[in-house]
Parts: structure tokens; sequence; C-alpha cells
């Protein structure tokens, strides 16, 4: 069994610039002048006892004037974790993008560039599907740069049950979980009146505790690490990510799968250590993306057809998490959680933010809500990256990208 383990890698402008407007929003991307987590993250890997994967690093910048920088700078973390890691380490950056991007146009195919790209998580998690595939992995494990591995069974729970057949049932993914910087794995944060009206955490730990911390070993699990996620050859190949989604776009491929008829699972044994830097942006930033998301998410979800091959899920199929943001109390307690948080920043003398919160209630109810039908746009890309599977499948083409990729060692 082939595996691809891919890291994606968040990089921001110098310390001093901070981010600008029309940078890339990523929770905590490190600026070009700091050290970042991807190293130490690629040293724990010697910890595994199985290191029969390759490892793919994507370089990922918020900015397009900076991602030259930003390859360099990924390519000499990778250059100095070599020998420790113990695996081969391939980079993937805008380098190689443009190459292949060149080469779909020279075979008249570039339709499939917008598919293909290196801003957005859900485009990143995609190019984390695309290079196992090019690879010829039947297995793509999908792990951030702000954790560490301290299992050294890890890789070996990781294939233990994927693509098999469990009680009638194919393992077409595999979530594992977080461990926090304390070693539980629940998420323990001082909640303000704001974040408890919201409910996210509170719903999370609940969600958390009803699939980790109960048995049976593997169970279908309504949510997803993206950051500890392993996938079939069979779904990644034929379900992508929704580049719509900029926010929770593991849980959201979850919610896809599972439209499409595939199986995912929860591993409550494949853990790894998550220790992330603290976010950069304001709360009624991140709160606004998540809005954008779960109205999205709602819309998909209500918009369901009869297709074949094809499975309706509805909101309680996800709960508690994340299924209580995806019924039709979610614009009252969007409204209620942005004015409690915007009564917090008036306390904190923050104006500008203050009002940017209460201007989530108006964006929740116009630009949030999608002015397309988003099942049917879903339906749309799954089909073109089928095509795009099948395209890049043929041997003439496959052998150019493969070595595309593996150019860079």
């Amino acid at each position: 069994m082939k595996v691809t383990m891919v890291i994606p890698s968040y990089w921001a402008r110098e310390s001093k610039l901070g981010w600008q407007e029309g940078d890339a929003i990523y929770d905590h991307p490190t600026p070009l002048d700091g050290e970042g987590t991807l190293l130490r993250t690629i040293q724990s890997i010697k910890i595994l006892k199985d290191r029969n994967f390759q490892l793919v690093v994507i370089a990922a910048a918020t900015a397009e004037d900076i991602r030259t920088q930003v390859e360099k700078k990924v390519a000499s973390i990778i250059k100095s974790a070599f020998t420790t890691a113990g695996v081969q380490i391939l980079l993937f950056g805008t380098s190689h993008l443009k190459q292949i991007h060149d080469l779909l146009i020279s075979e008249d195919k570039r339709d499939y560039i917008e598919l293909l790209n290196l801003r957005g998580y859900s485009n990143i998690r995609n190019l984390c599907l695309f290079l196992p595939h090019i690879l010829g992995s039947e297995v793509a494990v999908l792990i951030d740069d702000d954790e560490i591995f301290e299992d050294p069974e890890f890789m070996k729970k990781a294939k233990e049950f994927i693509g098999k057949n469990i009680g009638g049932r194919t393992v077409d993914a595999i979530a594992g979980y977080y461990l926090q910087p304390d070693g539980d794995y629940h998420i323990k944060k001082t909640q303000s009146p704001w974040m408890k009206c919201w409910g996210q955490y509170d719903a999370m730990n609940e969600a958390f505790d009803k699939y980790i911390g109960t048995e049976p070993r593997l169970k279908e699990t309504p949510f997803v690490f993206g950051g500890n996620t392993v996938i079939h050859r069979n779904l990644f190949t034929a379900v992508p990510f929704d580049p719509r989604v900029t926010r929770g776009e593991d849980i959201d491929f979850l919610i896809n799968a599972r439209m499409f008829a595939y199986n995912f699972f929860l591993d409550n044994q494949l853990s790894i250590r998550h220790l992330p830097p603290l976010k950069t942006h304001l709360a009624w930033m991140q709160l606004r993306q998540d809005i954008y998301r779960f109205i999205y998410e709602q819309a998909k979800i209500a918009n369901q057809k009869e297709v074949k091959r094809m499975t309706r899920v509805y909101p309680g199929d996800f709960d508690p998490y994340p299924g209580r943001f995806l019924k039709d109390n979610l614009e009252e307690k969007i409204e209620k959680s942005c004015q409690l948080l915007s009564e917090e920043y008036l306390i904190q003398g923050n104006r500008h933010s203050s009002k940017e919160a209460l201007n989530n209630i108006e964006l929740a109810r116009t630009d949030a809500v999608p002015g397309y039908d988003p099942f049917q746009s879903l339906c749309q890309m799954q089909t073109r990256w089928q095509k795009l599977m099948e395209y890049t499948s043929k041997e003439g083409v496959l052998s150019r990208i493969r070595e595309i990729i593996e150019g860079e060692k």
C-alpha cells in the first residue's frame, strides 16, 4: 500500500508588514522572518516505526507577491530536516503549480486550472488530494505543520482499516483527533458571553466525548480534523474539497463525502499532538468566516435533489457538531452572538471591531446567502474533479506532472 503524507505550511509577510487587505486569511501563518513550526513537525516523524511513505510539503503564502520567498523558505527547512526525518521529502510550491498550469494550457485543458490553486484552505486541501493521486498512492495522510507525532504506531494505525470492509461498509476515510497541549482532547478556553452564546466549543467537546471518548474504536463520525485525516484513493479521486468554503473545509469535505455515499469513520486511537501558535486574526473576522461557512452548508443540505448514487443527508446527521449550526435557529444564534461580541468590543473601547461584529448580522442575511444552488455547484465541481483525475491518470500526462513534482528533492 503506497502512502503519501501531505503537510501544508502557511506563511505570511514579514512581521513588520503584517496582514494587508487582499491577503488570504489563515488562522496562524508564520511570518517570513519567523521560524515557524514546520521543522518541529518534520523532525517528529523520526519517532514513527513505519516510515514507508513519501512526504510532500506544500508551501502556501498569504499573498502572491511573497510566494517565491515562501517557497525558498520552506525549501531551506526541508533541507535541514531531511536527514532527521528519515523519509523522502518533496516540496510543492508556486513554481511547481505554474508548470502544471502551463502543461494543462498546452494540452488545451485550461478549464482544470481553477481546480488546482494555492490560495485558500479548500484549494490547498485539494492539492493534498491531487499530489498523492499523481504520485500513485492508495492512501493520502493529511497532517498540519503545527502538530507533532508522539505515537510510534501512528502510521500502523492510520493504515490498519483504510480501504477495508468493516461491518459491510468500506472505510473510505478516517478521522484521527488532536491532543491539546495539556494532553487532553477537550478544548479548554475561557469563554466570554458571546462565545457561550455561540456555543461552538461546547458543541465540539460534546461531540468529542461521544465519538472519541467511547467505544468502539471505529465509528461513523460527524466531524473531522483536517490535520489528522486518512483518505483512500477511491474517495480522493472522486470528491474534492469545496473551494467556496473558506473555513472548516475539513467538515465540509466530510459532508460532501457523505452526500456521495462514501463512509467516514473516526478512530479513537489515532491521535496527534496539536501545538498551534496564537491565532492572528480578530474574533469578529473568524466568526464571519464561520457564519459564511455554516450558512453555505445549510443551503447545500437544504437544496439537495434526488441524484443517482448520492445519499441525502440532514443537519441532525451531524449532531452535536456541526449539526447545531446547520439548523433553522442559526440566524437567531448569529444575531445574539454578534450583539454580545459587539458589546464586548465597546467595553474594550474598540469601536471599529464593535461595528464589524454587528455588520456580521447584516452580512448573514445578505452577502453570506449564496446567490446560486450550492448543491448543484458541488455536483458540477465533483464531475469536473473526476474528469481531472481521469485525465491526469493518462500515462503521458501523469509522467510529466510527476516529473514536475519530483523535481525538488
